[in-house]
């Protein structure tokens, strides 16, 4: 696992699977990973360390359409494998990312109608 993806200090503050579903609360989008060389955004509003080691996330997407769902840390850390160029580069955690609702991500930061 890439230790700068997810530190452990950053692993702290993400709330267990299913939390929003238990308390009813709005879903947050604690942590933001992106591609460097495309568009693809993911957003991390729960996750758990899973008993292989990886990490098991839900929160949302933003690629080929805006969507919610399951994401695990070992897709984002080889989602570049077989890729050259600059379209090799990893796939980042943004690391000024403020915590924000899910449901004022939709369409942001990709949609040029946002800017």
């Amino acid at each position: 696992m890439n230790p700068q993806l997810l530190t452990p200090e950053i692993a702290a503050l993400i709330p267990p699977l299913y939390h929003y579903e238990q308390t009813n609360q709005p879903p947050i989008a604690t942590v933001k990973f992106f591609d460097p060389a495309g568009s693809w955004t993911w957003y991390v509003a729960e996750g758990e360390k899973q008993p292989d080691g990886d990490w098991l996330f839900w929160g949302a997407v933003d690629g080929f359409e805006f969507e919610y769902g399951y994401f695990t840390l070992r897709e984002l850390e080889t989602a570049k494998q077989g890729c050259t160029g600059i379209h090799a580069l990893p796939i980042e955690r943004d690391l000024y990312w403020k915590p924000v609702p899910l449901s004022e991500l939709q369409g942001e930061p990709n949609d040029p109608e946002t800017f």
